[in-house]
């Protein structure tokens, strides 16, 4: 996502598309009590901000990394499937062998490729809008990460401290 579709995305009830003030927006400040002068002079500066963000995404435009489904597939599922959701062909040869039906696996690679086209369609008609929907979702995940990081820490300090168990975020033997 630009920064400027980022800043449009927070201003959104009141600007335009283009960086100018609402009329509603306008009229809502007037009822409040605010001076044309002011309301004139609070426009101006959010203009010139959506002017200083679209030069910038022009001319410093922040990367944008095509992340796709199989990017967020686990490390099994990349040894089980295809970009596309696909069985590899080596896996069902595995599978064969120690028993599993076809019909289980066409329905395993039923529903990834269902979910592989989910993620393409979500990501086209985000990307339609400058949103990108896979870094949106990677960073996502890497917050979660960090957040489990940070409780995990946390649950030590806590078991140093005597804690009841029952208040701990996850069981002590987990914990490592």
């Amino acid at each position: 996502m630009s920064r400027l579709t980022r800043w449009l995305n927070m201003h959104c009830k009141e600007l335009n598309l283009d960086g100018m003030l609402k009329d509603e927006a306008r009229s809502q400040m007037l009822s409040m009590g605010m001076s044309n002068e002011s309301i004139e002079d609070y426009a101006n500066t959010l203009k010139v901000k959506y002017d200083y963000l679209k030069h910038l995404d022009e001319t410093d435009p922040e990367p944008w990394i095509n992340y796709t489904a199989y990017d967020f597939f686990t490390e099994q599922e990349k040894q089980q499937f295809n970009v596309d959701g696909s069985l590899k062909p080596e896996y069902v040869k595995y599978v064969h062998s120690i028993g599993i039906s076809a019909k289980s696996l066409a329905e395993m690679e039923r529903r990834k490729k269902i979910e592989v086209d989910n993620y393409n369609q979500l990501s086209a008609r985000y990307a339609e809008q400058g949103i990108n929907f896979g870094e949106q979702q990677m960073q996502a995940i890497i917050s979660n990460n960090k957040t489990y990081l940070q409780r995990r820490k946390q649950m030590e300090i806590d078991l140093r401290n005597f804690e009841d168990v029952d208040t701990l975020p996850f069981e002590p033997e987990t914990r490592y």
